[in-house]
């Protein structure tokens, strides 16, 4: 197979998003425009790739990691001159080199695998990536010969009248022959209204020495879209929730309300899921078949196990197993592990805590950096008292525990197998199996002082 490398053009600063953000950050569905660019290419098998960065460079580098080689362009002298500080890694290497600006999210792996497939059988030197628009303003117009082949691209700003009626734009990616390209950048000129090196002149160059150009034009307008301002980021993210969410029904899940349900790129749902309206489901989140997921529930980087439910509530990098009942109202913090056939009732708090199979909290508890086994009850109110100020410490509620209502369990303290403790307990002192534990003063009736506090009030 040919040698396959990309460029990914991600230098522009982005002036009219009117952000501190680097413009290529900005998120789509929860993912940064440009690695959703550098996860579809990632699909293609390639050599090399190269962002071409400029701007907010190191937090480029920070999101894509090892992923990329970067180059910097220090001035923006247009998309030609920024192909060309790839020059010293890329020039002298044989194969096909696809550009791809960091701000097309919608752009698919699909149609660049089908970009590519379609340059190898023009054996072109360059192929442009094309699409029909209805309203083509604003973009560059693919200028056509009468055998059809292209012959030139256009810059809006520099079409003439007829020019400008034509309605084959073009999208910004293209596949290029390596060793022809950056010969052809070296005759790119900047003789134009911007004063910039464009790379589409490539095209032209190239067409000028008798070389193949070629065009493959994507049935599906999306996927050209360029996000430069806050509208179109918007746009791009209306379109990449309504793919993915249609993505996920076809593949057998019920989503209620699609245009009130956010689902992340990479998220995974298997099927007989029904999510409910409100539901934002984002990073690395799997959720197994049968599961009921909302209404107005958000869960970040967990995994949900078969049949659970999750009610009007909010879980984030955790494990929660099969058949487990969340809600409606609980949180679930970071690091926390739900065994199967778990209960996490309403307003109830689970902080990098561990359950085991059948536990249950209710209500209206606080459960912070805690291992409970299996069978236990936590009853309403009852706080892991984890904090001293400085430190974090661990509770242990050991197997079939009974923890009575409005109970405190002051950390580090061990609850031991089948023990109970009395409602309303401060536990500062491990607690043995099998042992009942009360620690609370007792109870002390004066009578008649209720009514001669109510006299006193009075006077």
């Amino acid at each position: 197979m040919t040698n396959r490398y990309a460029v990914v053009l991600a230098a522009g600063q982005g002036t009219r998003m009117k952000s501190k953000l680097y413009k290529v950050l900005h998120p789509v569905c929860g993912k940064p425009m440009v690695q959703h660019v550098v996860d579809q290419l990632n699909t293609l098998e390639l050599n090399e790739l190269i962002t071409v960065v400029g701007f907010g460079a190191e937090k480029v580098q920070d999101q894509l990691g090892d992923a990329s080689h970067y180059v910097v362009q220090e001035e923006q002298l247009g998309t030609g001159h920024a192909v060309l500080q790839a020059e010293d890694i890329l020039a002298d290497k044989e194969g096909t080199t696809v550009v791809v600006c960091g701000d097309t999210p919608l752009l698919t792996g699909e149609t660049l695998q089908k970009l590519l497939d379609h340059h190898d059988s023009e054996q072109a030197k360059a192929t442009i990536l094309t699409a029909h628009a209805d309203d083509p303003n604003g973009y560059g117009r693919v200028i056509r010969g009468g055998n059809g082949q292209v012959e030139r691209i256009v810059e809006q700003k520099d079409a003439s009248d007829e020019e400008q009626a034509i309605q084959e734009i073009n999208t910004g990616t293209y596949c290029f022959d390596n060793q022809a390209l950056f010969q052809a950048l070296q005759n790119v000129s900047n003789d134009n209204v911007q004063g910039e090196y464009y790379l589409p002149d490539v095209v032209e160059i190239l067409k000028n020495e008798s070389e193949t150009i070629s065009a493959y034009q994507t049935p599906d307008f999306s996927e050209s879209l360029g996000v430069n301002d806050r509208v179109a980021l918007s746009k791009a993210e209306t379109l990449m929730k309504e793919r993915i969410n249609e993505r996920h029904m076809r593949a057998g899940v019920t989503i209620q309300d699609p245009t009130n349900t956010y689902i992340g790129p990479d998220v995974k749902i298997g099927q007989d899921v029904i999510v409910y309206p409100g539901t934002v489901l984002e990073g690395e989140t799997v959720i197994e078949e049968d599961a009921v997921i909302g209404p107005h529930s958000t869960i970040k980087d967990c995994f949900v196990g078969k049949a659970s439910v999750v009610k009007q509530s909010v879980a984030t990098n955790s494990r929660i197993g099969e058949r487990v009942q969340i809600g409606p109202f609980a949180h679930i913090r970071p690091e926390s592990s739900l065994g199967d056939d778990v209960k996490v009732g309403n307003f109830v708090e689970v902080k990098k805590a561990s359950f085991g199979d059948g536990s249950k909290a209710s209500h209206l508890s606080y459960i912070g950096d805690a291992e409970v086994g299996s069978g236990v009850n936590i009853g309403c109110g009852t706080i892991t008292v984890n904090y001293d100020g400085h430190n974090k410490f661990l509770t242990s509620i050991e197997d079939d525990a009974f923890i009575g209502c409005n109970s405190n369990l002051i950390a580090p303290v061990t609850v031991g197998k089948g023990a109970y403790v009395a409602a309303g307990s401060t536990i500062n002192k491990d607690v043995p199996a099998e042992a009942l534990s009360i620690a609370r003063s007792r109870q002390t009736n004066k009578e008649g002082y209720a009514t001669k506090f109510k006299s006193i009030k009075k006077d």
